[in-house]
């Protein structure tokens, strides 16, 4: 009967394994930028960082119109700016 018990663990074992390696590659392929619309309404980006960066449609519009001075600033100020290596 305990080889039987010992069997069913090391199956769930091995299940639990698998479900997480399976887990895994699915989030190093789920790595791309995607959108969605979210409960209040608002533009969330994905894939970014950790979080998604929401705004309201308004403040995307906003942002998205000042991406050449976003851009120039970048550029102004890359000696001060880090680079987040992705991981891979």
């Amino acid at each position: 009967m305990n080889d039987m018990a010992d069997d069913n663990i090391h199956a769930e074992l091995e299940r639990l394994k698998a479900e997480n390696e399976a887990l895994k590659q699915k989030q190093k392929r789920g790595s791309a930028v995607s959108m969605k619309v979210s409960e209040k309404g608002a533009v969330s980006v994905y894939g970014l960082g950790r979080f998604p960066v929401t705004l309201y449609q308004e403040q995307w519009s906003k942002l998205l119109s000042l991406s050449d001075d976003i851009k120039q600033f970048i550029e102004e100020n890359k000696a001060a700016l880090k680079v987040k290596e992705q991981a891979s």
